[in-house]
């Protein structure tokens, strides 16, 4: 990568983060991710395709319910100018090209302001467009997917896809459109829904179903928008079950794959998971992978976790080993990343204030994410959980079982069969323990 030209270095004094291994000390070094490493015959790079967010890494600010910002961040100087904005982008790349995380992501209204109506609006997010286009061109850094906020300004209360005004989805649609096109027109490798208030409060002033077909319209024409522009990534639909509303409808993967299935959106989109909606919908991540990866829908990740004693979307960053080699163990299994990645949509504790900290949270983060992957990459080459499970489910593999499975036999040669059998023989062990001892051997 080129070093990116800007008038001001908003991280001074940190350079290039660099492998050192595990024996390093060095904070500003990683200590297992090696993005030339090779890992199952494909760089570490091209499996994890790590991916910083512009929401919490540029644009946060520290603050939360109870009180202010506390982050120090030396790019916000000025008001809410597409001067700033550009500072803004200047800084994204900086970070990126220091961090060497090969991609980024936005929601649009991340990169430029809100201007007095929506023309004046597009104008503010082209403006900046045109600068992020020149950095990716300068640093080789690419877009891995954008998205529209559609949950923030007041007029999205009720909903936007959703919203019990047709004024509002009419404004919803012309801001996804454009926000389609600004990610067609820097290359992004995808583009996410997520409905942040797609979703109810209460059902007492609530017609579900017309919400739902409702959105499902909404996705039908972005779909004929997407093929209208000849835009080629790939589209995500994220699920998480509640905060802000009481129920969202993209609750968790089960039911995102429902409601695809019921609209006909299935071969269009694919499912962008995050860990921390995951637990908040009562799963695990490693669940809801492989309910989408079983289904062929497993596309992109947004990494981070949450404080399990915590009932609140706390997105921190994710250092617990066992729940990346979960999530690797899995990813690896349905054949990898091609157009998703490893996003960090995850942010410092409001007392981690200092610049320097999103380097000590990205570094955690990506090292954490390297161990998975090999941890996952040597249980795979041992081969005795695969080789269990496979046993576990012998009897499906030959004689009945297969009968069962091809559709050749139904309830009556079943009961014919089951007569004369007598009683069933005993199962064997299902060995969690032990299996749980043989990732321990790894870990």
């Amino acid at each position: 990568m080129n070093k990116t030209r800007t008038a001001t270095e908003f991280f001074a004094g940190i350079g290039p983060i660099r492998y050192e291994g595990p024996q390093s000390k060095n904070p500003l070094a990683f200590k297992h991710y090696n993005p030339d490493e090779s890992v199952e015959g494909r760089p570490m790079r091209e499996h994890l395709r790590f991916s910083v967010v512009y929401w919490h890494t540029i644009r946060g600010t520290g603050s939360d319910m109870f009180g202010v910002g506390t982050w120090q961040r030396p790019w916000e100087v000025g008001n809410n100018s597409i001067e700033l904005a550009l500072n803004r982008a200047r800084a994204m790349f900086e970070f990126c090209e220091k961090l060497g995380a090969p991609f980024y992501a936005f929601h649009d209204r991340d990169v430029a302001p809100e201007g007095k109506n929506l023309a004046e609006t597009n104008r503010n997010l082209d403006k900046v467009i045109k600068e992020l286009k020149k950095l990716q061109r300068d640093t080789g850094i690419g877009l891995l997917w954008g998205t529209a906020c559609l949950f923030a300004h007041p007029r999205f209360m009720h909903g936007a896809a959703t919203s019990c005004n047709a004024d509002v989805f009419a404004y919803a649609a012309a801001q996804v459109k454009k926000a389609l096109e600004v990610t067609h027109e820097l290359d992004g490798a995808g583009y996410v829904f997520w409905g942040g208030r797609e979703g109810y409060s209460t059902l007492l002033n609530t017609d579900m179903k017309r919400e739902l077909d409702h959105l499902g319209a909404f996705l039908q024409m972005a779909v004929a928008h997407k093929r209208a522009i000849g835009f080629k990534g790939q589209f995500y639909i994220e699920p998480k079950p509640k905060e802000p509303t009481k129920h969202q409808y993209d609750s968790d993967a089960a039911a995102c794959l429902n409601f695809l299935r019921q609209y006909n959106l299935l071969d269009h989109l694919k499912l962008n998971l995050e860990t921390n909606h995951a637990t908040l919908a009562g799963h695990t991540m490693q669940h809801d992978l492989e309910v989408a990866g079983a289904a062929g829908a497993l596309g992109s990740i947004d990494a981070n976790t949450g404080d399990l004693l915590l009932g609140w979307d706390t997105d921190q960053f994710p250092t617990d080993i066992y729940l990346t080699t979960q999530i690797m163990l899995t990813v690896l299994k349905y054949g990898g990343f091609t157009t998703g990645g490893t996003n960090f949509d995850a942010k410092c504790r409001r007392e981690s204030f200092e610049p320097v900290d999103l380097f000590h949270a990205h570094v955690g983060g990506m090292d954490a994410f390297a161990r998975g992957l090999k941890i996952a990459a040597a249980i795979r080459q041992d081969g005795r959980l695969a080789a269990f499970v496979k046993d576990r489910y012998g009897s499906w593999d030959s004689g009945l079982g297969q009968q069962i499975e091809r559709g050749k036999v139904g309830f009556a040669e079943l009961e014919q069969y089951a007569l004369k059998m007598g009683e069933v023989k005993t199962n064997q062990s299902g060995r969690q323990e032990w299996l749980e001892n043989l990732i321990n051997e790894f870990i």
